[in-house]
């Protein structure tokens, strides 16, 4: 099942605005949709293509936990911190730190 946006997201794949913000923009609408694990592969390249996308990170992180991947989850939330931290954004720090913890205190358990 695919909704009209991921239809017309995966048009412009093989043309030249393939990057980071159409791979986290099909990964988001996947997501929407339930579809993890094409969530989790877009997600994936555009965290690929900018390292830096720090938003990215963290919607792989919660993609990756929605799968049941707490440990790939929590390295893509450190990922995610690490990227926020050098540009700055506390806000993106400070959720992907929460979310951090929570599987830090689930796997602990």
């Amino acid at each position: 099942m695919t909704s009209p946006a991921i239809v017309s997201l995966e048009k412009m794949l093989a043309t030249p605005r393939d990057g980071a913000l159409l791979r986290f923009a099909l990964g988001m609408e996947y997501l929407k949709i339930n579809g993890t694990e094409k969530a989790i592969e877009h997600l994936r390249h555009a965290v690929a293509r900018d390292p830096g996308y720090s938003a990215a990170w963290r919607a792989l992180g919660k993609a990756l936990e929605a799968a049941g991947r707490s440990a790939e989850a929590l390295a893509s939330y450190h990922s995610g911190i690490a990227a926020a931290q050098k540009k700055g954004d506390k806000q993106l720090v400070k959720e992907m730190t929460v979310f951090a913890r929570r599987i830090e205190k689930k796997t602990a358990a």
